[in-house]
């Protein structure tokens, strides 16, 4: 089955559980329609839903059968990214995510418009806080109610727990990291790792594996190929995150400079640059209202100490030792392929 065919089953699966969602929540009260909207639009308009491919193939890769309750079972991992995209826009008070406006400034705006009592940013802040909540409950309930049978998400469950577990504690290392001034490479990895891209590839294509129940060579092969390509991922984000077309990225131009984040190439320019340069750095990262020309001087700094080149080539590596993985792994030759289709899609997003 091409991605194409996978993608559109996983967005019935994601509506049909939303439709059922909304008439339960309409019995609660009407001003739920809300929040049934919102969150319908934020996670049915586009995405590649690379999440549940990579779980998918793996669970394909592993001798798993097609079928639709498994597909259900995987579109759950949509809702663990919603929890964290929407949470993630909070923090970094974003104001758009895929070029419409962020959750909490969605609420804002409905609160100015009915023109309701009190502080409107408080209203979409808190509403933010809690749709985030909402979704990571339903990434649960999606799975358990997937017609999966029992003992099948038994084996699964240690998987999506430790996952929704590693992405938590990452976004609060990636909030912490800003607010100590730790610039290391060691710190701006871990980050990257924990926050993004064990949960991206290598925990989707394990939780595939425990589905299929799959032996421990393909359990550690997946690993192999899914955590170096998670970070290659998460990598090819940091430099669109400074570099990127704001028509391709829904975000702002130099976003990832005006939130302060500390990825791995902003710590890779830290190690190179100057006193002088580090300094500029250090008045630049974080300011919420750094212009367009400031944004220009700090990518300048960046590709003259040799960050950009040094993470593009990191990049490569860490893409080459995954396809490496994978060209040895004991699974079926149709998800390897369709695999290393994914791997391109994940880590050659352009700038």
């Amino acid at each position: 089955m091409e991605r194409a065919g996978l993608r559109r089953r996983v967005d019935q699966a994601l509506a049909a559980f939303l439709a059922a969602q909304r008439a339960r929540l309409l019995t609660i009260d009407d001003a739920l329609a809300d929040v049934s909207d919102v969150l319908a639009a934020f996670v049915l308009r586009g995405g590649k839903r690379l999440r549940p491919g990579f779980a998918y193939w793996g669970y394909r890769g592993a001798g798993g059968t097609d079928n639709d309750e498994v597909v259900a079972a995987v579109a759950a991992l949509e809702w663990v990214q919603a929890a964290a995209l929407i949470h993630d826009d909070l923090m970094d008070r974003s104001d758009t995510r895929r070029g419409e406006p962020s959750v909490h400034r969605r609420f804002a705006a409905r609160h100015a418009a009915a023109g309701w009592r009190g502080d409107g940013d408080t209203f979409g802040n808190n509403a933010a806080v809690l749709l985030g909540d909402l979704a990571l409950v339903w990434s649960d309930e999606q799975l358990h109610t997937s017609g999966v049978d029992p003992a099948t998400l038994a084996r699964a469950r240690p998987v999506f727990d430790e996952m929704r577990t590693e992405v938590t504690v990452g976004q609060y290392l990636d909030m912490l990291t800003p607010v100590t001034g730790d610039t290391s490479l060691e710190r701006a990895a871990k980050v990257a790792r924990f926050k993004s891209a064990k949960y991206t590839v290598e925990r989707p294509l394990l939780l595939g594996a425990a589905l299929a129940g799959a032996a421990e060579p393909v359990v550690r092969a997946y690993s192999g190929y899914g955590l170096p390509l998670g970070e290659a991922f998460q990598y090819r984000d940091d430099i669109l995150g400074v570099f990127g077309d704001p028509a391709q990225t829904g975000k702002p131009a130099g976003d990832d400079l005006r939130e302060g984040k500390r990825t791995y190439l902003i710590a890779a320019a830290y190690e190179k640059a100057s006193e002088t340069d580090r300094a500029e750095l250090d008045r630049g990262l974080g300011d919420p209202e750094l212009a367009a020309a400031a944004v220009d001087r700090l990518r300048e700094i960046i590709t003259a100490t040799g960050a950009l080149d040094r993470l593009e080539a990191h990049i490569a590596v860490l893409t080459g030792s995954a396809m490496e993985a994978l060209g040895a792994a004991p699974i079926e030759p149709a998800a390897r392929s369709v695999l290393g289709e994914l791997a391109d899609a994940a880590t050659r997003r352009v700038v």
